[in-house]
């Protein structure tokens, strides 16, 4: 009985490791694809994406109604592997993390820039899944504006 409190007390103590370990891999995959935007690297972008991804946004049309815009995500790779004049730099601050097992959601605030100039601001979230070639993206949807920016 001993020894099965004892292994039972390991493994609690053991589990926010293994959490923390899946939490840095989920920042590592997404801060690539940031990476992959600075560079315009669309090999590089790809290699965080499942197959299948997902874009999706929340605009606001000029009357002021919110509307659910799809995106396509080739088109996006597209976008980001083609050569711009200025860097794209979008700059995120770490929010919340969940993780179930292979499924993970990621709320990032973000500014965006293109080169040093500040473009638009918003909200990304993630939902990722763990494949056996680590954590894939498997859909985001964001929201954009240039003002009330979040901290």
């Amino acid at each position: 009985m001993k020894k099965l409190f004892l292994a039972t007390l390991l493994l609690a103590l053991a589990a926010p490791a293994f959490c923390q370990t899946d939490k840095d891999d989920i920042k590592k995959t997404i801060a690539t694809m940031f990476d992959a935007m600075r560079k315009g690297d669309s090999t590089m972008l790809r290699s965080v994406f499942a197959e299948g991804i997902v874009f999706q946004r929340v605009g606001t049309k000029k009357d002021g109604t919110q509307v659910l815009e799809n995106e396509k995500p080739d088109g996006f790779i597209k976008a980001v592997g083609t050569p711009h004049k200025d860097v794209w730099d979008e700059r995120i601050t770490w929010g919340d993390i969940k993780i179930d097992g292979p499924l993970a959601s990621a709320w990032t605030p973000y500014k965006f820039y293109l080169g040093t100039k500040f473009s638009h601001c918003g909200l990304d979230y993630y939902q990722l899944m763990k494949t056996k070639n680590g954590w894939k993206i498997i859909y985001i949807i964001d929201t954009r504006r240039t003002d009330n920016c979040p901290d």
